[in-house]
């Protein structure tokens, strides 16, 4: 490359810092809960708030009338606020916030960041900030696409030199009324790091009021910018490479500003914009409005907090019992705490325990007959091994391995021949008449169009030992061992085994539901977890791996048999894998437990359909998932709330309503605390991704949400979704996804985490990790510590500083949180 200019080269550093601001993007079939206010957590919660309002016109709060609604049902305690605001700069009080919400109609902030389009939208009365949205979108949609339509343009060259060949002959802007569009396009040079510096020049932007200006310009498009922040982001990650292909895309956001400025405005219009630009790049003050919901916001927040610390009061507390013959594992996903809660009242021999859904295995996975490797592990992580899929010992001759692979190939040309732009004609005509009985079927509701739930192909046992053909498949003994050993140290099960040990994955089955990802294990990367329960499971029952695990202080009994499993969360049906495979020995415990599986299935559908009617039942939460135009086929991890890394005893026998995150932890055992720092760097960031994601989806659905899910259309194959034919991808989630056509099913709070440790570990693990540190100290978390009663008895107040609190066992309090929960129960 060229030496640029020390102007060229100074703009392109300041656009790739301003860039950190955009999360990234996943595609629809490895949908990731992602926190999108990833690039501002190094600022606190507050100050984010008000800058993104200012400057991108997001929204970080509810509505105003919201907070009065919460007010006015008891949600929301004054006196709460009174604390807040007298623990604030003091700038606002409790009557200047009752007089914001009064006037809450007729107020308004001082708006957002205005760019070139939307200047020239009042200058010349037309839309081109939407033309911009539209036509660039639809570019990057045939410059993403991902080889699924027929007829693609040419990527040969990078993001920004292919977008400008492209400008330089499109007359498209041109007919709408800029005209000298392709001149101007013309004359930017060819490398993005010079025309970035030409058009910020052009546009009279210093480095200092070009970040918040790109920032703008990033929240304009946050969805093709995601996606591009992704790409950033796996090269980064599985090649240790840099990608420009983020600050590219921004820079032709600068570039369209340019021609839209040269060929539509006189110096005047910008001139004022430029000035606000200068004020936001002083770091003003947020509006008052923007202060007093952030305090509502905050006393919200503390008071479902004083009304849930005396739950662990509650809690049935330390249970005195010899080892038990049944132990189930579960994702600590907020819906296993309501499949756990009735599991163990279906069986009084069996414990629960939580631990992150690929079950410490960060595999990719191959199925028998396909090439393509499937990343089962969360994206923060890389996979550091492949497993495959077998054709098991009654088939492993060639001639069946090749018969397998060749219907595999001939399953997806019949599925290319139902969806092929031309052979769909034919598809639907003769041969679509044999659907018409099934068709039928779903359409009454007596069928089921999704199979309940996904195997993880577990038709054919999965091969740990690595291969003697070169390839990388396989997991080493000696790594066996060590994933095995961090897994059962990482939940703390290291003694104590039972006879029966349930590992249960989870996933979701629905139809037609482009998100149907999201529903599926986060910790697996949007994958369903069978297939990490059954790779670790082989593990576990692996006499070698037990013996080397025994080496490293962990006993596995010989009567101790691991099961994997699968918890379909829309039917809340459990599928046990390999049941063939499980000796006569134990198959009558199976029996025993499948038996409370069941009844806790029925618990759980009973419990999730009085959520929508309280008077539904189980059987009618069944008959929702037959519906494949339910635009609600379940609720996902809408209403989490909490996280707490605790023994189960802190929280068994309370009902926490599915809304807490559940991590079974002992610190007693943990030498070194090396297992609190991964669940605080990993499990504990991973549930902050997913309750910020539904938080930003449920506090402002239009930019950070996906809209209505109703007027989707799947782009790209599955890059993401478009409201509409065109535009902009939608980031967060469904509408429906949060909000039941009523009211809103996810109530937007931070994360309440709960970690029964000493409050000096914790600080080891912040001091040591900038990343913790930035979360908890600039308010995104709310950390508490567990003493060794139980009780919720130390906040954390920012710069390794906690605030002792006092006992919330008083009668009155207890009485209140018991009512409260007993209600929304």
């Amino acid at each position: 490359m060229n030496a640029q200019p020390s102007s060229a080269l100074s703009v392109a550093d300041t656009l790739r810092a301003a860039s950190s601001i955009v999360a990234p993007v996943w595609p629809l079939d490895r949908f990731v809960a992602v926190n999108p206010y990833l690039g501002l957590q190094q600022r606190r919660f507050e100050e984010s708030a008000g800058y993104l309002e200012q400057v991108c016109g997001v929204r970080s709060t509810l509505p105003l009338g919201a907070y009065a609604a919460l007010i006015e049902r008891g949600e929301l305690s004054l006196a709460e606020l009174d604390e807040v605001l007298e623990g604030s700069d003091g700038t606002l009080e409790r009557s200047d916030v009752l007089r914001v919400l009064r006037d809450a109609a007729s107020s308004s902030t001082n708006g957002r960041l205005l760019t070139v389009a939307d200047v020239a939208d009042e200058a010349t009365g037309g839309r081109w900030s939407r033309f911009v949205v539209d036509h660039l979108g639809g570019w990057l949609a045939s410059y993403f696409d991902e080889d699924y339509a027929a007829w693609q343009p040419r990527r040969s060259q990078s993001l920004f030199r292919s977008w400008k060949a492209e400008a330089e002959v499109d007359r498209t802007p041109e007919i709408e009324g800029a005209r000298g569009f392709r001149e101007v396009v013309r004359q930017l040079p060819d490398s993005w790091q010079a025309a970035a510096a030409h058009a910020a020049a052009r546009l009279g932007l210093t480095p200092e009021t070009l970040t918040p200006y790109v920032h703008c310009l990033a929240m304009r498009l946050p969805g093709w910018c995601g996606h591009a922040a992704r790409l950033v982001w796996e090269r980064r990650l599985y090649a240790d490479e840099h990608d420009d292909t983020l600050v590219e895309l921004l820079t032709v956001l600068l570039a369209i500003d340019v021609a839209l400025h040269e060929t539509l405005l006189d110096g005047s219009r910008w001139s004022a914009v430029l000035a606000r630009l200068k004020h936001l790049s002083d770091a003003p003050s947020p509006a008052p409005e923007t202060v007093a919901r952030v305090s509502l916001q905050v006393a919200y927040e503390r008071t479902f907090q004083k009304r849930l610390f005396p739950m662990f009061e509650l809690a049935s507390g330390p249970r005195e019992r010899s080892v038990p013959r049944f132990q189930a594992v579960f994702c600590i996903d907020v819906r296993s705490e309501v499949f756990r809660r009735h599991l163990e009242a279906s069986i009084d021999d069996l414990d629960t325990l939580g631990f992150a859904g690929f079950f410490g295995f960060p595999v990719e996975f191959t199925q028998l007959g396909h090439g393509a490797a499937i990343p089962q592990c969360p994206v923060l992580l890389r996979p550091s091994h492949r497993v495959l899929a077998t054709a098991g010992t009654a088939d492993r001759t060639a001639h069946s391995i090749q018969s397998l692979k060749d219907r595999s190939s001939a399953a997806r040309a019949w599925q290319s021949f139902k969806l092929g732009a031309i052979s769909c004609f034919s598809f639907v005509g003769p041969v679509g008449l044999a659907y018409l009985p099934k068709l039928i079927t779903d359409a009454f509701g007596l069928t089921r169009p999704a199979p309940l739930t996904s195997m993880g192909d577990a038709r054919h046992p999965i091969d740990l030992s690595p291969t003697n053909d070169g390839s990388p498949a396989g997991i080493p003994l000696e790594d066996r061992i060590q994933l095995a050993a961090s897994l059962l140290s990482g939940m703390s099960l290291t003694q104590g085994f039972a006879r029966l040990v349930l590992l249960v994955g989870h996933g979701s089955s629905s139809v037609n539901n482009p998100h149907a990802a999201g529903l599926d294990c986060g910790a697996c990367g949007g994958r369903a977890g069978g297939v990490n329960a059954r790779v670790a499971v082989a593990a576990l029952n692996d006499p070698a791996v037990r013996l080397g695990v025994g080496r490293l202080g962990v006993r596995i009994p010989r009567e101790t048999l691991f099961v994997a499993a699968q918890h379909d969360t829309t039917t809340d049906e459990v599928n046990v894998f390999d049941r063939e495979r499980i000796p006569s020995s134990h198959l009558e415990d199976l029996e025993t437990l499948e038996l409370g599986l069941r009844a806790a299935s029925e618990g759980c559908r009973a419990e999730r359909a009085r959520r929508l009617d309280p008077t539904a039942t189980g059987s009618a939460w069944f008959e929702r998932s037959r519906d494949w135009a339910q635009v609600r086929p379940e609720w996902g991890l809408a209403g989490c709330a909490a996280f707490v890394a605790a023994p189960r005893h802190r929280t068994a026998s309370v009902d926490l309503e599915g809304r807490a995150f559940l991590h079974s932890y002992s610190w007693k055992r943990d030498e070194g605390f090396r297992v609190l720092e991964t669940i605080m760097t990993a499990p504990m960031v991973v549930a902050t991704w997913i309750n910020l994601q539904y938080y930003a989806s449920s506090v402002d659905p239009d930019v950070l949400g996906a809209g209505n899910k109703t007027l989707h259309n799947v782009v790209g194959g599955n890059l993401g979704v478009l409201e509409g034919n065109t535009g902009d991808l939608r980031v967060g989630l469904p509408w429906q996804s949060v909000h039941d056509g009523h009211t809103l099913q996810h109530e937007p709070l931070r994360l309440n985490v709960f970690i029964e440790a000493p409050a000096e570990a914790m600080n080891a693990v912040i001091a040591k990790h900038e990343s913790v540190r930035q979360l908890l100290d600039n308010g995104w978390i709310h950390l508490f510590a567990l003493d060794e009663s139980g009780r919720v008895s130390k906040r954390y107040i920012g710069g390794l500083r906690w605030r002792d609190l006092e006992p919330a066992s008083m009668d009155s309090e207890r009485g209140e949180a018991e009512a409260y929960w007993s209600q929304a129960s």
